[in-house]
């Protein structure tokens, strides 16, 4: 028998996270449900991947057995004193708040529950995501399985301590925003030396995602992959002077640090 797997909020992630779980048939699309207080936005999103809409959170919360809550963090409070008490014992909550701790949300629900903190990013929405999940003491190797199950089908999954959250909101969460800025100036500089805006951007995209698979695939350290790049008296070894005489990797650093510090402190 299929389990229903609900989400409350259609926000972008949640999207992200439904279209992967149709693509890779954990679930066939009645088996979703999506609740939102924004009509058109529900109506929207439920005509997109064919699933089922509810204005009602507690409706959808009490018929689930797997409750994403893909709302802003700011909110959590006032949906869980919504739906806490409709929650059947056995339904797996996974959360994407990243500054909400296990214990933050025990005791919101105010009862043993199953509850998996995670935090996704935005590569998701091509398949691409990384996710860091920490499941509480109630969820068993079972529903860990499923769970791995869900965030495989829109990237890859590790469970971390929960102590580091911080540290992956930098390292995984923020970062595409980081990337993007990287691509985007090589395409400036691209631009500059005569090549077309679009030719820029699939240039500079694409290596970003070439350089990107080496490291998952080989398994060399970053470094080694870099001096295999860095021919003796060449141009790239050049570039590489300029880019740390620009404090290019310290600044990677301090955003990371300032990033994880913020998320550390919500």
């Amino acid at each position: 028998m299929s389990r229903k797997i609900g989400f409350i909020g259609t926000g972008n992630m949640g999207q992200a996270m439904i279209k992967g779980i149709i693509s890779s048939k954990i679930v066939s699309s009645e088996n979703i449900l999506v609740s939102d207080k924004d009509t058109a936005k529900l109506q929207d999103v439920s005509n997109k991947f064919n699933i089922k809409g509810e204005t009602s959170n507690v409706d959808l919360a009490k018929n689930v057995d797997i409750l994403i809550l893909s709302v802003k963090p700011n909110i959590y409070k006032i949906l869980i004193d919504e739906i806490k008490d409709v929650i059947k014992e056995e339904t797996i909550i996974i959360t994407l708040a990243p500054n909400l701790s296990l214990e933050d949300l025990g005791k919101m629900f105010n009862k043993e529950l199953k509850i998996v903190r995670s935090m996704p990013n935005t590569p998701a929405f091509v398949g691409e995501g990384m996710s860091a999940i920490v499941p509480n003491s109630n969820i068993t190797k079972e529903d860990l399985d499923y769970v791995f199950e869900i965030f495989n089908s829109f990237g890859k999954v590790e469970v971390v301590n929960e102590n580091i959250m911080s540290t992956v909101v930098a390292t995984s969460g923020s970062s595409p925003a980081y990337v993007f800025i990287l691509i985007e100036a090589m395409a400036d500089a691209a631009v500059a030396g005569g090549m077309s805006r679009d030719s820029a951007y699939k240039f500079a995209a694409q290596s970003v995602l070439g350089s990107a698979k080496m490291v998952l695939e080989t398994n060399l350290h970053p470094g080694i992959l870099k001096d295999m790049v860095c021919s003796p008296g060449g141009t790239t070894i050049d570039a590489v002077k300029e880019l740390e005489k620009c404090g290019f990797r310290n600044s990677i650093i301090q955003a990371m640090e300032v990033c994880k510090n913020k998320a550390k402190n919500m």
